[in-house]
């Protein structure tokens, strides 16, 4: 059986079981995932290329942090 299937199957068979309030934290849940899904753009592989080329840049020109500053940063 499809992994798919098996888990909207799983979630058919828990739903009954929940509560108004469970059902509706779900269904926001649910909701947030879709507007992630629908907002979430590709790139081109040239803005792709570019931002990478920018980060090495950047890297070259010492403009970053170390991960010992960034967790003094973080205290």
């Amino acid at each position: 059986m499809d992994v798919c299937i098996k888990v909207d199957k799983q979630i058919q068979n828990y739903l009954p079981l929940l509560g108004v309030k469970e059902k509706k934290s779900l269904l926001y849940t649910i909701k947030s995932f879709m507007e992630l899904k629908e907002n979430t753009q590709r790139i081109s592989i040239e803005q792709y290329n570019k931002e990478i080329a920018d980060s090495e840049a950047r890297i070259d020109a010492g403009n970053y942090f170390t991960q010992e500053e960034v967790e003094a940063l973080i205290k």
